[in-house]
């Protein structure tokens, strides 16, 4: 909300601007065509210019403002899960305004939730020349797991330990290693990507259930059901609580 009203409040004092641009144009043009009797047709050619001036500012902050309202529409369509909505809107916004970085994170957003994980790494390029101090860690957690998503595990796991090299206490990245590593059977490297998921953040439900699967998968299915019933120590949504008992039942098998 308060991104908006800046957004506004910008758009207005440019709006503004141009007026007063405009009005103070206008007035010394005339005083320069009364005061030296230029002929007219220069008089023409003044005034022509700063209407053309003035149209093209008037059309930028249009766009400006245009674009501003399908990205807007498009992250409200994203919190409702409208995701061809979410696209058509921040695609319309990108291609008003291409050089904002924001507007392509949205689309990154769309893309990724509509799981057009090539596009999202075609991108890729755009992001970094519109972050010359690089990227942030949700745009490098989403090209991550475009690639995991499409097979890529190796470069995952690079992109992963890029992240956690910037941010050692951010435990998605040390999930996401661990889930590729889980798929090149590397299960030593996977546990102890999980574990150091939970070590910081004991309720990283991801990283619970990847630990858990981890051990099923190397044999030993007393070690993930203990991974499961240590959930019990610890808050967690019903519905991850539902999926911990569904994984117990299926692994007692």
């Amino acid at each position: 909300m308060m991104e908006q009203v800046q957004f506004v409040f910008w758009e207005a004092l440019k709006t503004f601007g141009l007026v007063v641009f405009a009005l103070l144009a206008l007035k010394a043009v005339r005083a320069f065509v009364g005061e030296r009797r230029r002929p007219s047709t220069l008089g023409v050619v003044l005034y022509g210019a700063i209407v053309a001036l003035v149209i093209v500012g008037a059309r930028a902050v249009g766009q400006d403002v245009a674009a501003e309202v399908y990205d807007w529409a498009g992250q409200r369509n994203l919190d409702r899960h409208q995701y061809p909505a979410a696209y058509a809107n921040s695609l319309r916004a990108v291609e008003l305004r291409p050089g904002v970085l924001g507007y392509w994170q949205s689309l990154a957003r769309a893309k990724f939730s509509t799981a057009q994980f090539a596009s999202v790494l075609q991108d890729e390029p755009v992001f970094r020349a519109l972050s010359p101090n690089g990227l942030d860690e949700d745009d490098l957690l989403r090209f991550a797991y475009s690639r995991f998503f499409l097979g890529e595990q190796r470069e995952v796991i690079l992109a992963a330990h890029e992240i956690i090299q910037r941010n050692p206490n951010y435990p998605k990245p040390y999930v996401l290693a661990g889930l590729a590593e889980t798929e090149l059977g590397e299960y030593a490297d996977a546990e102890r990507s999980f574990l150091n998921a939970l070590r910081i953040l004991p309720t990283q439900a991801d990283a619970v259930e990847g630990l858990a699967h981890v051990y099923f998968l190397m044999g030993a299915t007393d070690r993930a059901l203990s991974v499961l019933d240590a959930t019990s120590h610890y808050a967690f949504p019903f519905e991850k609580r539902a999926r911990f008992s569904a994984l117990k039942a299926l692994y007692e098998q």
